[in-house]
C-alpha cells in the first residue's frame, strides 16, 4: 500500500514541480507519513533522488519550446549547485531552526506582491543582457542554491520569483530556468545524502519513473496554457507553502 501511495503522490509532486516548483509540499510529507519510523535525512535524500529526474525532464521539454537564456543560465546553475553544496554542509555545523519563523512571513511577502502587480510576469522584457545579466542570474542561483541545502521549503518558487520580479521574465519563461537551477541543487544534494548512505534507491526508482510522468503532464499545461496559468499555479503553491511553513512555525 505504501508503494501505490507513494507512487501516487510522487505522480502529483512533479505534475506541481513542473509548473512552478513545490513538489516536496507533495512528496515530502508523504514520505514522513508512510514511514515515520525512518530517519528524516533518509527520506529527504530519497525524495531528492527521485523527483531530480522530473526536474530533469521538464527542463528538457521547457528547453523545445521556451527560449531559455543559456548563457546566464547556466553559470547560474553552477552556482546553484555550489551554493547547495555549501549550503547542505552548513546545516551540519548550524541550526536552521531561526528559518522556520520567517519562512512563512517571507512568503507571504512574496503573495502579496504579486497580487498587487497584477501585470509582474506577464510580459517577458529580460533587465539585462551579456555579463550583467550573467551575474544576476549567478547571484540569485548561488542565494537559493544556498537556502535549498540549508533549508529547502519552496526553492523553485524563490527561483521564479527572482526572475520574474529581478531579470524581467514573464512565468513561463521564469520556470523553465528555474527548472535548470532547481536540477543543479537536488544534484548537489543528492551528492551529499548519497555519500552518507541516506538514498533508498530502491525506492527511488518507482517513484522517480512515476515524478517524471508527472512532469511530463505538468510541462504540457504550462506549454498549452501559457503565463496566465503559470502565475495562477504559483500563487496557489505559494499559498499552500504559507500555510505549511506557518503551521510547522507556530502551531506544531
Amino acid at each position: 500500500m505504501e508503494w501505490i501511495l507513494m507512487t501516487l503522490a510522487s505522480l502529483l509532486a512533479g505534475f506541481v514541480d513542473a509548473i512552478v516548483g513545490g513538489g516536496g509540499l507533495v512528496m515530502v510529507p508523504a514520505l514522513f507519513a508512510a514511514f515515520p519510523g525512518a530517519p528524516p535525512a533518509t527520506l529527504l535524500g530519497t525524495n531528492k533522488a527521485a523527483s531530480v529526474w522530473g526536474t530533469a525532464m521538464a527542463t528538457w521539454q521547457y528547453s523545445r519550446k521556451v527560449q531559455i537564456r543559456w548563457s546566464a543560465m547556466l553559470p547560474a546553475a553552477a552556482a546553484g549547485f555550489a551554493g547547495s553544496f555549501v549550503g547542505a554542509w552548513a546545516v551540519t555545523v548550524v541550526s536552521a531552526d531561526f528559518l522556520r519563523k520567517l519562512l512563512p512571513l517571507v512568503l507571504l511577502g512574496v503573495l502579496l506582491y504579486t497580487l498587487a502587480k497584477k501585470e509582474l510576469g506577464r510580459h517577458h522584457t529580460p533587465r539585462f543582457a551579456g555579463r550583467a545579466e550573467v551575474i544576476a542570474a549567478c547571484l540569485i542561483g548561488v542565494l537559493i542554491g544556498f537556502y535549498d541545502g540549508f533549508f529547502g521549503p519552496g526553492t523553485g518558487s524563490f527561483f521564479v520569483f527572482l526572475f520574474v520580479r529581478l531579470l524581467g521574465y514573464d512565468f513561463l519563461n521564469a520556470s523553465a530556468s528555474a527548472k535548470l537551477l532547481n536540477c543543479a541543487t537536488n544534484i548537489a544534494a543528492i551528492a551529499l545524502f548519497a555519500a552518507k548512505g541516506h538514498v533508498w534507491w530502491h525506492f527511488a526508482v518507482t517513484l522517480a519513473v512515476a515524478n517524471v510522468l508527472g512532469s511530463l503532464l505538468g510541462t504540457h499545461m504550462a506549454l498549452k496554457h501559457g503565463t496566465g496559468f503559470v502565475r495562477g499555479i504559483f500563487i496557489v503553491v505559494v499559498s499552500t507553502l504559507i500555510l505549511k511553513t506557518g503551521y510547522d512555525a507556530f502551531l506544531r
